[in-house]
């Protein structure tokens, strides 16, 4: 029976969730399995990937082969590098202390090269935060300055119409006030 060690899909449609399994190469994508490994969600930043490493370890050395995808995360978690090093020390080369504190060296600065990642990750989206938050004030100081300024022009326009009816209704008064002289002259005429 062949194996393959292979991504299965859950979650919904658009937001994609794998399992990575150890499953007989002629099962479904998303059917049987013979062991769940780990697994990996690329919807956050960086890309989550829990994964049983011993486990992963022991299925290629019984002859499972990976997936290409499969493949690049065993890597990148570090199986094929615990995979490389017991054979060195099953040839030898190495004891099992030494293969594994470069094992733990390697994982260290991994684990440090991932902390970095979202330490800019975090300094961006902080930094985008702020100049949205630069450009939102600019844009409320704008539409304040925009509001004042037509409050001010209502305000100058009420005035100059005030000023327009007291002028009229000086003008009527007077013009009021010449009618009946005039008025009273005829009557005096008369």
């Amino acid at each position: 029976m062949p194996v393959k060690l292979r991504l299965q899909r859950h979650g919904k449609k658009g937001k994609p969730f794998f399992w990575i399994v150890a499953a007989d190469a002629r099962s479904k994508r998303d059917g049987k399995f013979l062991d769940k490994l780990g697994i990996y969600n690329p919807n956050t930043n960086p890309a989550t990937i829990e994964l049983d490493i011993d486990g992963a370890v022991k299925w290629l050395e019984n002859g499972a082969q990976p997936t290409d995808t499969a493949r690049a995360i065993l890597s990148y978690k570090g199986v094929m590098l615990k995979r490389h090093l017991a054979g060195g020390v099953k040839k030898g080369a190495l004891t099992e202390e030494e293969a594994e504190k470069k094992f733990q060296a390697w994982l260290e600065e991994k684990e440090a090269k991932i902390n970095a990642k979202k330490e800019n990750l975090t300094k961006e989206q902080q930094a985008e935060k702020a100049k949205a938050l630069e450009a939102e004030k600019e844009a409320n100081a704008k539409r304040e300055a925009e509001a004042n300024e037509a409050l001010a022009a209502e305000e100058a326009e009420q005035e100059a119409e005030a000023a327009a009816d007291t002028a009229e209704a000086q003008a009527e008064d007077a013009s009021d006030a010449q009618t009946a002289e005039e008025a009273k002259t005829e009557e005096k005429k008369d």
